[in-house]
């Protein structure tokens, strides 16, 4: 039964054949990435089982092989050796740790849901002058998203498990709803709450920057009968889903990218700069001082939920760092790793990935999330404003890189935040590397600059 799950791929195949690989990822792959759940997989005795978007993006693989020049749009940079570098340490740990075996379906993955989604950004998105396009359609699709999961935060059930799930006997038994203040917490198609937040996170700070930037129209041609503008309608949508995951790491992830955010919408960007960074030194310091002594009084000694969990994280990285050094080239493993007694869950991504695939896949990753964000910020900062306050894509992309590092830290990073965070990393790096500037975005007629007038007046008798 499984095997419906090779239907967008079908679908795929077909239409990048007929039109393009560009125009498929942006109609087939996208929606699918975002919009079905990555926890169900294609049984494929003997070979990687896909999931629905690995699928999808195995197409479009194989009809870029047919038709050469698929990713004409690409162009080299160093970023590129990092993530194949991360990718291929990842693979191998598990390799060296399990055999070919059991590693295939993670080597299936990095080179499907990270070195493909990548590239496919950086090849399509910015050369083609489509980053309105790419970020309305990742907002659209999460707003579908966040109004379904309203049911499953009304009646605690998860309609995708509801509806897909039967055609994936079996393979659901680690994803159960989550309650906290007394009410479901929404996962939508992205396994666990936690990751929802994540992604609603994504989808919030790229909705801001589409609203701040005009890109969409006042009235929408599909919903004529709604009482406020269509960009406000989006925003609470997307604020909606975001709240009703409940993951506070997220909440707190959001709220300071804004902060990075903030920094795009001031005349003096080097002093709002210097704001920042003076804000982390005088009272990030003290709050990460106040953090620890919170966090380190033991399990045993919290006063309450919060704080119990606080504490469990904290221990972690005590119980787990001496693990972790024992091999700490390539790492014990997805699996392998011994697990210590109470504390069977690693809700921290950086441990977990360390432990896992070893200190050169820990390090890449690294350089990939902070290496972006400052990046992304420097060349913000040399670039005229845009048009409309607000709406700097680069500030706007290294405000969701702080998300994510600040997010990851409470939970590992999984599902369809893999895709989506390398995604995000082919489109900065482009935007970069073709020295993209913001001005290409313009929310009203008055923003447009004029065009130029024609050469001979006849032009305009025609």
């Amino acid at each position: 039964m499984s095997l419906i799950g090779f239907l967008p791929a079908i679908i795929a195949f077909r239409l990048a054949m007929a039109t393009s690989v560009r125009q498929t990822f942006f109609s087939v792959y996208l929606p699918t990435m975002l919009c079905f759940p990555e926890y169900y997989r294609i049984i494929t005795p003997g070979l990687p089982d896909p999931t629905f978007d690995q699928g999808v993006a195995v197409a479009l693989l194989i009809v870029a092989i047919i038709k050469p020049g698929s990713f004409k749009g690409y162009r080299f940079s160093h970023i590129d050796m990092v993530v194949i570098v991360y990718a291929l340490c990842v693979a191998n740990s598990e390799y060296q740790a399990s055999g070919y075996s059991d590693a295939q379906n993670l080597v299936f993955e990095m080179l499907f849901a990270v070195v493909m989604p990548y590239f496919m950004a950086k090849s399509f998105i910015e050369p083609h002058g489509l980053r309105i396009d790419f970020a309305k359609r990742v907002v659209i699709c999460l707003a579908i998203v966040s109004i379904i999961d309203i049911y499953e935060a009304k009646f605690a059930v998860n309609l995708f498990q509801k509806f897909i799930g039967p055609f994936f006997p079996g393979q659901i038994s680690n994803w159960g709803i989550t309650f906290r203040f007394g009410m479901a917490r929404t996962a939508g198609p992205y396994a666990h709450a936690l990751l929802a937040g994540i992604m609603m996170m994504v989808g919030f700070r790229i909705q801001r920057w589409l609203h701040y930037s005009g890109a969409w129209p006042d009235k929408s041609k599909l919903m004529p009968w709604l009482p406020i503008k269509f960009p406000v309608f989006m925003s609470l949508v997307l604020t909606g889903g975001f709240f009703i995951t409940f993951a506070k790491g997220s909440w707190l992830a959001g709220f300071l990218a804004g902060f990075v955010v903030a920094i795009g919408r001031v005349k003096n960007r080097m002093l709002a700069l210097s704001f920042v960074l003076g804000a982390i030194v005088f009272v990030g310091i003290p709050a990460l001082i106040s953090f620890i002594s919170y966090a380190s009084v033991g399990r045993a000694n919290a006063k309450d939920d919060n704080q119990e969990t606080a504490c469990y994280r904290y221990e972690l990285i005590f119980l787990y760092i001496d693990i972790a050094k024992e091999k700490e080239w390539w790492g014990w493993g997805l699996t392998k790793w011994p697990q210590v007694d109470g504390a069977p869950s690693i809700d921290n991504h950086y441990l977990l990935l360390f432990l896992m695939h070893g200190k050169i896949a820990f390090y890449c990753f690294l350089y990939i999330l902070f290496g972006m964000m400052i990046r992304l910020i420097v060349y913000a900062t040399k670039i005229p404003m845009p048009p409309r306050s607000g709406g700097s894509l680069a500030f706007n992309l290294a405000g969701i890189y702080l998300g994510y590092i600040i997010a990851i830290a409470t939970v590992y990073m999984g599902k369809q935040t893999i895709p989506m965070l390398f995604m995000l990393t082919g489109w900065a790096e482009s935007f970069m590397v073709s020295r993209g500037r913001d001005q290409l975005t313009f929310g009203s007629e008055e923003d447009k600059p004029n065009s130029p007038p024609p050469l001979y007046r006849f032009k305009r008798i025609v």
